[in-house]
């Protein structure tokens, strides 16, 4: 059985791209979430008047990898305390959120971000909301950066490494 949980981390290509790496991930999609329209386009997302936040839609083993892990990892990939950017990325589209589609996972995401929170000693610019609703984005932007490897992404080169490294053990 499999369970699924979404992450907005900036721009989704590179979100992507870093859980494909984690043994456990059995499928992502990059979709838009949390916003205000119907089946919008990347050019209304891009415009952001839609309330979209590019977002990757993860499902994953729990026999094999833990929700606690998997966001663990996300924060890694991220700066919690930038409000609507990640990288050279700017506008709410680029916000980063977890988005949970059961609310059973509640409790343990927020001792989560209360850790993280803690730890950095700053608050945190990172939503914790129950999914409203997804939409897959066009077929160019799914797996991006594996049909693309010299495309941009804001996570640095050396976390992505690390994720690598961490599947094969």
């Amino acid at each position: 059985m499999t369970q699924e949980i979404y992450f907005a981390g900036g721009c989704f290509w590179g979100t992507e791209h870093y859980f494909k790496q984690i043994r456990g991930v059995v499928a992502t999609e990059v979709g838009y979430a949390n916003g205000n329209t119907q089946s919008p386009t990347y050019q209304q997302v891009y415009t952001d008047t839609t309330g979209y936040a590019e977002t990757v839609h993860i499902v994953y083993n729990p026999q094999q990898v833990t929700l606690q892990l998997l966001t663990e990892l996300f924060f890694r990939s991220i700066d919690p305390t930038s409000l609507n950017r990640q990288g050279n990325d700017i506008g709410t589209r680029y916000r980063t959120g977890v988005y949970y589609t059961s609310a059973a996972e509640l409790p343990l995401l927020k001792d989560i971000f209360n850790r993280v929170e803690q730890a950095i000693g700053k608050p945190l610019a990172v939503e914790l909301e129950p999914l409203k609703n997804f939409c897959k984005a066009e077929e160019y932007h799914q797996d991006y950066l594996g049909k693309n490897p010299e495309g941009y992404c804001h996570i640095p080169h050396a976390l992505m490494a690390m994720a690598r490294e961490a599947n094969k053990e």
